[in-house]
């Protein structure tokens, strides 16, 4: 049964409606005005609302704005009650959010016949609504799995902290560390085009893969040496082709340090490039990049890897571009040149993470609040 509310000054027309709804089956309430109408609305949530234009204090076009503005109550069907016919008068009552109009006085089959239509309407869009949550929640559970995945901070001489926020969906950003051996540390940041389901499973799967760290020979990686960056992304892009993953690719930065010597192995397929900050040097920040396109894109590519010489005190921030292309309010794009400097602004002289003085720069700067187009991913690796 249908919860129906009227709302009309006129105790007259309040009984008629009653009693023909009523016949009609439904269960009926009634408010004498416009504010007690939406003080009632909240408190019983009707599926749809009969109300009288034509009211003292708050008339009925004020009515449907004010509920209509509430998203809790914005799906309540709402017809317009009026004598009033001409053109503009319609025009009017439709951008305030009326759904449909009822002439005055209502005629008891053009009763029947409106209020059946928009108690249909009500029930697809509430079953749509439902639907929408449910998505919503398994969205979020998902995210949350993903970012469980991702590492924990690291602690020792070679110290790592990261964060993850992701968009509005679910997207495909991940990336991770790990000692390999005794020497040799992982990291690595991959961002996989596009958002939604396939995407994070996508990221997902790469980083499983990836902490097998298994140097022996096994079923996908083959003989790749985890040591060697260029030996892993083509190891990646023969493994994840594009034909065979929905026309999904992914960009990855991926580096090995040798802690003994301070060299830092590195590879990249069309990733933005890591940034290593040295407060002693003139230049302050380092660009980390090699040429190579994304991951999945063309088979039996080959990838080359460069070396850096990492000075003490130096800080290695590997991010995806989510945290750079961000709409300032002047809708302009911030850029990597910007967020750059913002690495470098954002370093204490003494020991300790820049990742809150950089995220909150990112967020001052983000034109749509708290919102954001893309995920953000950031990872910094301090070698003291």
């Amino acid at each position: 049964m249908s919860l129906i509310l009227i709302i009309d000054d006129d105790p007259t027309m309040r009984l008629t409606l009653s009693r023909l709804l009523k016949k009609q089956g439904h269960s009926v309430a009634t408010a004498t005005d416009g504010e007690a109408g939406l003080i009632q609305v909240k408190e019983i949530q009707p599926s749809l609302i009969v109300c009288d234009w034509m009211m003292p204090g708050m008339d009925g076009l004020e009515v449907c704005r004010r509920l209509k503005s509430d998203p809790e109550l914005a799906n309540t069907y709402f017809i317009l009650l009026t004598a009033k016919d001409q053109i503009g008068d319609i025009v009017q009552g439709l951008e305030s959010g009326a759904d449909d109009f009822l002439s005055k006085p209502p005629n008891m089959n053009e009763l029947r016949a409106r209020v059946s239509a928009g108690l249909r309407v009500y029930d697809a869009t509430h079953a749509l609504q439902v639907q929408k949550q449910l998505l919503e929640a398994e969205l979020a559970e998902a995210a949350e799995y993903v970012r469980s995945l991702l590492p924990a901070n690291l602690a020792g001489e070679i110290k790592a902290e990261s964060c993850f926020l992701p968009s509005t969906q679910l997207g495909g950003d991940c990336f991770d560390i790990y000692w390999l051996d005794d020497e040799h540390l992982v990291f690595y940041l991959l961002d996989v085009a596009g958002h939604g389901v396939g995407a994070a499973l996508l990221s997902v799967s790469v980083l499983n893969l990836l902490r097998t760290r298994n140097l022996r020979k096994n079923a996908q990686l083959g003989s790749t040496d985890f040591r060697q960056p260029n030996e892993v992304l083509a190891a990646l892009n023969n493994i994840f082709q594009m034909s065979n993953h929905k026309d999904m690719y992914f960009t990855i930065w991926y580096g090995v340090y040798n802690r003994s010597t301070r060299l830092l192995n590195f590879a990249s397929g069309g990733h933005p490039p890591a940034v290593l900050v040295d407060p002693n040097s003139s230049s302050k920040a380092t660009r980390l990049r090699t040429s190579g396109l994304p991951i999945g894109m063309i088979n039996d590519i080959d990838f080359e890897s460069a070396t850096y010489k990492v000075a003490p005190n130096s800080r290695l921030f590997l991010f995806s571009d989510g945290a750079y292309e961000i709409t300032m309010k002047e809708d302009i794009i911030w850029g990597i040149d910007s967020f750059i400097r913002t690495l470098v602004n954002s370093c204490p002289e003494t020991d300790g993470s820049s990742l809150d003085g950089v995220l909150a720069k990112i967020k001052q700067t983000n034109g749509h609040g708290s919102h954001f187009d893309d995920d953000l991913s950031l990872l910094e690796v301090r070698f003291d």
